[in-house]
């Protein structure tokens, strides 16, 4: 009897309506570069099959009118991390050494729900930290239909010099769960890439440099020649590399190895952010995990702002100026999910203008991932798609105000 109630119960959860023809008559588009008055927008099966102003409807279409409304390209979360949840709620080593995984991971699929009702179709997951290849299984999950939520590019455990991250501070030599994959030396780097990428790892995920202890100043952890080892092993593989790094030293060594992304990089200077441009690098600036951190420890958003919090603003500042690709991707997990527009107005706060993070969260974050089937709007490419009430061209708070979405050519949220 218990069975077949719960068999009831998953047959009257509410499905996704099916891949059909759709005809999205919003007041604007935004295709991920520019602004277009009363466009429209096609939808056949899971692709985008025409844009642009009074489209005629086919005789199997379903005409959605969306008065008011911003049509974009569904948006895409650079730096989350489903399996964890604010820090003020637990933290880190909490979460880590004491919440079971099927705990954890009931939580992700929370997550992952709240992301993809907030707009955000695509979400570039950067470590399950602790929970293993948990986010291998959710991707599995979501593309399967079982749960709702985003496309997931998932980096796995993450890889981690041996010694130098956590949980931590507990009897010397006492095997400890950790937060990643701890590696040492090119071999061992190496083997824990190929590892990753045969558990189903979609990219790679380094940390190049780190606090040996608590209190202490992050320094470089992998040495360039590691580095350099674990991006051409992943990019043998055709897999990115992102790279958390916040140090000078750090970035440069992430910069002289050829990853892909840089996270973070509060180190960061004119000199380093120019050689980023220079090869083609993007910056992941996640002032929101610096803005969230601070106000935990008691800030309460008033002006002079904590160090944390105007040193990620000079970083940005620098990056702007340099004209590096810039990524939209907060560090989500930090703080609650769902909320990754905190990210999008504390970009404007600090020098973007809305369009610039608009295009960010969209066809820019498709380009640093190298997505191309997403983040734009046309004939042809994946239709996953967000309309909001308001203008977020002019008010990047309207993204906020989210009253649709699709993936896949079907509607997520209506």
């Amino acid at each position: 009897m218990l069975s077949l109630a719960f068999a009831a119960l998953v047959v009257a959860q509410p499905q996704p309506a099916g891949p059909s023809a759709l005809l999205l008559k919003p007041a604007r588009v935004f295709d991920g570069a520019a602004v277009h008055a009363g466009w429209q927008v096609l939808v056949r099966g899971d692709r985008i099959e025409a844009a642009g102003p009074t489209l005629a409807a086919p005789a199997d279409v379903r005409v959605i009118e969306l008065p008011g409304t911003t049509l974009m390209p569904g948006m895409i979360e650079g730096h989350g991390h489903l399996f964890l949840h604010p820090y003020n709620e637990a933290k880190w080593d909490a979460q880590v050494l004491n919440e079971p995984l099927a705990l954890r991971t009931a939580r992700a699929v929370v997550a992952a729900r709240q992301t993809l009702e907030a707009g955000f179709t695509t979400l570039r997951d950067l470590g399950t930290e602790g929970a293993g290849f948990a986010d291998v299984g959710l991707r599995q999950a979501i593309d399967q239909g079982i749960v709702p939520g985003p496309h997931l590019l998932v980096a796995t455990k993450a890889i981690v010099a041996r010694g130098a991250y956590g949980p931590k501070g507990f009897e010397p030599g006492v095997p400890i769960p950790q937060g990643a994959q701890e590696a040492s030396g090119i071999d061992e780097v190496v083997r824990a890439v190929r590892e990753q990428i045969a558990g189903g790892a979609d990219l790679i995920k380094l940390y190049g440099d780190y606090r040996w202890r608590s209190g202490e100043e992050s320094r470089p952890t992998f040495s360039l020649a590691e580095l350099k080892a674990a991006v051409e092993a992943a990019h043998d593989a055709g897999r990115e590399v992102a790279i958390h790094t916040s140090t000078p030293e750090g970035m440069r060594r992430a910069i002289a190895a050829g990853a892909d992304t840089i996270e973070h990089g509060y180190g960061g200077t004119a000199e380093i952010f120019a050689a980023m441009k220079a090869r083609g690098m993007t910056l992941c600036p996640t002032l929101a995990a610096a803005d969230a951190v601070a106000r935990y420890a008691g800030w309460n958003g008033q002006e002079p702002a904590p160090a944390g919090v105007a040193e990620s603003r000079r970083a940005f500042s620098a990056a702007l100026k340099s004209g590096v690709r810039i990524c939209m991707g907060g560090d989500v997990g930090v703080y609650a999910h769902g909320d990754n527009a905190r990210e999008m107005a504390l970009m404007v706060a600090g020098g973007m203008r809305p369009l610039e993070v608009l295009a960010a969260a969209t066809a820019g974050n498709a380009a640093a991932f190298a997505l191309p089937d997403r983040g734009s709007i046309r004939p042809g490419l994946r239709a996953d798609l967000v309309a909001v009430e308001g203008d977020p061209t002019a008010d990047i708070t309207a993204v906020r105000r989210v009253r649709m979405v699709v993936k896949n050519g079907r509607v997520a949220r209506d």
